[in-house]
């Protein structure tokens, strides 16, 4: 036996607790956004503006903060090649994944809802329990990727 097949086996032990710390300061973030996108809905709606648009900005805002605090926390040197085209291709990346997340969970929301008959809170915590995991898998493997 030689004495780097147990160097093998904590690489992909470490490797897998390195992908759960990444899943939990996700999550964690991800409460934050949900902060940012109550408290800027709820500051908007006070001042008198309409509902639609309020969600509008302030689901943008919570993105915003998503992508900050994934760059800066969760994901951070994923990038060699900071402030220049990779930044710019995983912005686009982020934004996409977004617009496709939010789809999936609209899709989500309106079978659980209307075809499987569940209430709103249930079908919301269903579609949102599936919309985290492809949200930080495709954060993980195809927006924050290493370059």
């Amino acid at each position: 036996m030689s004495i780097e097949q147990p160097r093998q086996q904590i690489r992909p032990r470490k490797q897998r607790l390195g992908a759960l710390k990444q899943f939990v300061l996700f999550n964690m973030v991800g409460l934050l956004n949900t902060l940012v996108d109550f408290i800027v809905y709820s500051i908007l709606v006070w001042a008198g503006l309409y509902v639609l648009p309020a969600q509008v900005v302030s689901y943008s805002a919570g993105m915003a903060n998503s992508y900050v605090l994934n760059s800066l926390i969760t994901f951070k040197g994923t990038s060699k090649k900071e402030g220049d085209k990779t930044d710019r291709g995983r912005a686009m990346r982020f934004v996409l994944l977004n617009a496709v997340v939010l789809g999936v969970s609209m899709l989500l929301l309106y079978e659980l809802t209307e075809a499987a008959g569940l209430g709103p809170l249930t079908a919301k915590l269903l579609a949102t329990g599936v919309t985290v995991i492809l949200n930080f898998a495709g954060s993980k493997w195809w927006v924050f990727r290493e370059s």
